[in-house]
């Protein structure tokens, strides 16, 4: 069970003195700091912390659940705590997924910089294991948390304990067997090599040893020959099965006998299906493997909400982080929401409400340093801009010095007006999405037409969303509430609205620490300065779809609001899809999702919008379904939309298909469970009760889902061998989302975790799918085995 961690543990001065342990600060606000012993366990995978040296000690962090360490200087908080703390004294442990950061400042600059250095060490050290590395630390860890007296050995006692942890329900008499067979020092307890052995008992694949025994001629190892065999007709790699059976037996055979020969043993089959190369998510589609020419339009683009919020719409924090945090997972379309401020510095903020504010320099200064981290392809700032002629020149301004080169301030010179630029011409530039002003050849927005507009604006009241505010608010309430964004045309009369106990006036500066706010109209005039940066991304009011056609040119932006948009769909879904093929379009949440949820992007991808804005900071199927369909493409943020989404004669709707697109049999079998984690809300002793819920979405005639039958009392290797079969109409569409829950008969199932991915991605044949935890983060060695095939849908050819 030793690695290369474990040698570091005993060798490594700053790890050393971190497992003697350190007192240091824990800052959680301006007024929050409290002092906490923080102390690296002897496993070094885990930091404890209590309050003080001698007291008692409980988990704080895994260092897999860490993503990166900050210096002190780059902690938003910190950095407002300086007249108290000098910042070399601080640090950041940033973390994956929506966990907030962990900010701490330690006594010395020096014992800071031991455990930046120690956690940072840890946490590449964690990254660059490989797999059977990664499960020989899993297992070292299980060991340390079953040892419950820290002897180095285990009891039978202690092995029980750990079964429950572990998720298993097991016969006593069995487990005593598994361990006796394991105790080959028959000391009564296990120690290292011995505890590895258990765990492989308890881990025994009978159904992949079943697998490998359909194709092996001996039951021992599969002949290259055999494992070719298995690779074409199961795996489906056909004319590659060759190439890839030799591939495969020199990465993953662990005999060096077994490579020499060109054969491949149980132990090397089973390493090969958990592997990268026997994962669902086909490895051809995880770097940027699509056509990155066409013009922009011509792609879907990941794209964030309110951006700058990390919880609600109305009292919610507004940071840089969410910045980061959207940055960082790949989102090209983020959200400035920019209001006069004091000092004549605009701030960000969500305007109406409580929420807090940050200046708009901070925010650029931000984007400067992470927008091309993630993505090399072209950043979009939806600047919402509700600022005074004289904080609009200041924004001009900042836009200018801070984002420097990155910023697009000119037309690509070869490029005609004709069509929009490709994401390739516009790599690691920066694209301003806002008002400009209009020359004097373009068509204005007549009257007559501005008035009906007004008439038919949408409430943004999604029915069914908030079912019990439907029948509660009157029109004139839903009207308050509804937030029109800055690019639409007609502002929210808000005369009041009531919220968290506040009444938020017309007259902004009524609200308590609100004497900086602006009540400009949404039809503030920007100033020359600002206009100019807005080059091939003009925001304007959405008329009809045949004024569009007729007025607008290709690089005209209109947004919708989910309702809006949700309703031209059911109504005119051709007219909105062949629109959406000749400009880009943004659509936003409603203005009653308060809490910050989300709607399902994918009825809006159906019809080819391009920036579905989520709000990136809530967890749930909708941001599954975000995250995982831009896992594509290298995470590069923007995906090719299908061929019939970008033909501006395209006869495609999504509500009303006219005769099937290629329409596939999936078949999906949900074989077993392997090392399901415990839901939060359960205690130790509890084991779950597993099932697996095979959604698919895509069009509203493809969107389907069916769940296998719950196994008892089993976490740990649950097996369910049930097939489905879904017909797909649509399949480049088309996302596939598995999720494992604990069921429950007196409430709803919990959520354990779960995996989503796209149709184009989707890897035939057996296949483990790696689960990941409700924020996104991985759940390893958690998985599933499923066994998947698509075919042709005989009866549609044959019609």
């Amino acid at each position: 069970m030793a690695s290369q961690i474990q040698d570091r543990l005993t060798t490594d001065q700053d790890l050393l003195l971190m497992q003697e342990g350190t007192m240091m600060r824990k800052v959680r606000t301006k007024t929050w700091k409290k002092p906490r012993y923080f102390k690296l366990q002897s496993d070094g995978m885990t930091v404890w912390h209590a309050r003080q040296a001698e007291g008692i000690a409980k988990p704080t962090f895994s260092i897999s659940d860490v993503e990166t360490i900050r210096k002190g200087h780059d902690s938003e908080l910190l950095r407002c705590l300086t007249e108290e703390f000098p910042l070399e004294q601080g640090f950041t442990i940033v973390f994956h997924g929506r966990r907030p950061n962990l900010d701490l400042v330690a006594n010395s600059v020096e014992e800071a910089q031991i455990w930046m250095r120690g956690l940072q060490l840890l946490v590449d050290l964690v990254t660059s294991l490989n797999y059977q590395e990664q499960l020989d630390q899993w297992v070292s860890e299980w060991f340390h948390r079953g040892d419950r007296n820290q002897d180095g050995r285990m009891s039978f006692e202690e092995a029980q304990r750990l079964l429950h942890l572990m998720n298993v329900e097991m016969d006593q008499e069995y487990a005593l067997n598994l361990f006796q067979e394991a105790n080959v020092s028959q000391s009564d307890t296990l120690e290292g090599e011995e505890f590895v052995q258990f765990y492989k008992a308890l881990t025994k694949r009978t159904e992949v040893e079943q697998l490998f025994e359909n194709f092996s001629s001996d039951g021992q190892k599969l002949t290259l020959l055999e494992f070719v065999d298995f690779l074409r007709e199961e795996q489906k790699e056909k004319d590659h099965a060759p190439d890839l059976a030799l591939e495969f037996i020199d990465l993953y055979e662990p005999s060096e006998s077994g490579r020499l020969l060109h054969v491949m043993s149980k132990d090397g089959f089973l390493r090969y299906l958990c592997s990268k190369d026997g994962n669902i998510f086909n490895p051809d589609c995880l770097p940027v493997y699509q056509d990155m020419t066409y013009p922009l339009n011509h792609y879907y683009i990941n794209s964030s909400h309110n951006t700058y919020l990390l919880r609600d719409q109305l009292c919610g924090q507004s940071s840089v982080e969410g910045y980061i945090r959207a940055l960082k997972r790949g989102c090209r379309c983020v959200e400035v929401d920019v209001w006069d401020g004091p000092g004549g510095e605009p701030i960000v903020y969500h305007g109406h409400t409580l929420t807090s504010r940050i200046l708009f320099k901070d925010v650029m200064a931000t984007i400067a340093q992470y927008a091309f981290q993630s993505s090399d392809y072209p950043l979009i700032l939806s600047l919402e801009n509700h600022c005074s002629w004289e904080q609009q020149q200041t924004l001009a301004q900042h836009l200018t010095d801070i984002l420097g080169e990155q910023l697009l301030n000119t037309t690509i010179d070869e490029l005609l007006m004709d069509k929009l630029p490709s994401p390739e011409q516009l790599q690691r530039k920066i694209l301003v999405k806002g008002k400009k002003l209009r020359a004097i050849e373009d068509i204005e927005v007549d009257e007559e037409e501005e008035e009906e507009l007004e008439k038919d604006e949408d409430s943004d009241v999604d029915p069914g969303t908030y079912p019990e505010l439907d029948t509660q608010l009157q029109p004139e309430s839903q009207e308050l509430v509804s937030g029109n964004k800055d690019d639409e045309v007609v502002a929210c009369p808000m005369s009041c609205l009531l919220i968290c106990g506040h009444i938020l006036a017309q007259d902004p500066s009524t609200i308590p620490g609100s004497s900086f706010l602006s009540n400009q109209d949404s039809r503030t005039i920007s100033c020359p300065d600002l206009s100019a940066l807005v080059v091939y991304l003009r925001t304007v009011p959405f008329c009809s779809f045949i004024h569009s056609k007729e007025n607008y040119h290709i690089y005209d932006v209109s947004s919708f609001s989910e309702t809006k948009a949700r309703n031209l769909i059911r109504e005119e879904g051709n007219e909105f899809v062949q629109h959406n093929a000749r400009q880009l379009c943004r659509v936003y949440p409603s203005g009653l999702r308060t809490d910050s949820s989300n709607f399902h992007p994918q009825e809006f991808w159906n019809a080819g919008c391009h920036m579905v804005a989520m709000n990136m900071q809530t967890a749930g199927s909708a941001m599954d379904i975000c995250d995982g369909f831009f896992r594509q493409n290298g995470g590069s943020g923007y995906v090719l939309k299908p061929e019939f989404l970008c033909d501006i004669q395209s006869s495609f709707n999504p509500e009303r298909l006219i005769s099937p697109y290629k329409a596939k049999i999936l078949l999906v079998q949900v074989i077993s469970g392997q090392q399901l984690p415990k839901v939060d809300n359960i205690k130790e002793s509890s084991i779950v009760d597993p099932l697996v819920k095979v959604e698919l979405f895509g069009v509203p005639e493809d969107t389907r889902q069916q769940e296998t039958n719950y196994v008892e009392n089993n976490g740990f290797n649950p097996y369910w061998g049930q097939t489905f079969c879904f017909r797909v109409q649509v399949p480049e569409l088309a996302i596939l989302r598995f999720v494992v829950k604990d069921y429950s008969w007196t409430s709803r199932n919990n959520f354990i975790g779960q995996y989503t991915l796209p149709w184009t991605c989707v890897k035939q044949g057996y296949r483990h799918i790696s689960l990941l935890s409700r924020d996104g983060t991985s759940l390893h060695p958690a998985s599933i085995f499923v066994y998947i095939c698509m075919r042709e849908d005989l009866e549609v050819d044959e019609s």
